[in-house]
C-alpha cells in the first residue's frame, strides 16, 4: 500500500555564508529526501527576529507533498540542517546567527503537540518573515487552529 502524501509548508531562513546557495541547497535535499517541492517563494530579506545581529535573513516558504509522517520530516530536516552547517537551535533558549534554519509550519490540517514538535509551528502567526513568504505561495491554506486562511493571518499582524 502506497502512503498517502500529504501538503506540508516549511520555512526557511539563513544568514550566515551563501544565504541564497544554502536555500537553494536546502531546497533541493527536502525535494530529494522528503517529497515533491511543489511551490517555493520569492525570497524575503528580513531583520533577524528575537536577537541581535548585523546579519539579515534570506526567508523563504515552500509547499511539499510528503509520505512521510511529521516526526520523520522534522528528522529529515533536522539532518539537512546539520549537514548544511547548523551545530545548534539556539543557546540557553537564546537565538543566534546560522546558515540554516527550516521550521515545519503546516502539515495538512494535522494538530499535533508532542515534547519533539508541535504542528502548527506554535509562533507562525506572529511572525511576518514567514507568513509573507508563505502567503504567496499558500494564501488560501488554513491555520488548523484558529481557523484562517494564511492571508487572513497576515493582514492580522501588518
Amino acid at each position: 500500500m502506497v502512503p498517502q502524501k500529504v501538503r506540508a509548508y516549511l520555512s526557511l531562513g539563513s544568514n550566515m555564508g551563501d544565504r541564497e546557495a544554502l536555500l537553494g541547497h536546502a531546497v533541493a535535499l527536502l525535494g530529494e529526501r522528503c517529497g515533491d517541492v511543489t511551490a517555493v517563494s520569492k525570497t524575503f530579506e528580513t531583520e533577524p527576529e528575537g536577537f541581535r545581529s548585523p546579519h539579515l535573513f534570506y526567508n523563504i516558504a515552500l509547499a511539499l507533498e510528503t509520505a512521510l509522517p511529521p516526526l520523520d520530516l522534522l528528522s529529515v530536516t533536522q539532518d539537512i540542517e546539520k549537514e548544511l552547517g547548523r551545530t545548534h537551535k539556539s543557546r540557553d533558549g537564546v537565538y543566534s546567527d546560522r546558515p540554516i534554519d527550516i521550521d515545519l509550519i503546516l502539515y495538512g490540517d494535522l494538530i499535533l503537540d508532542t515534547p519533539e514538535l508541535t504542528v502548527p509551528h506554535p509562533r507562525f502567526r506572529e511572525r511576518l518573515f514567514v507568513l509573507k513568504p508563505l502567503t504567496e505561495i499558500a494564501s488560501e491554506a488554513v491555520d488548523p487552529v484558529s481557523e484562517k486562511k494564511v492571508s487572513e493571518l497576515l493582514w492580522d499582524v501588518s
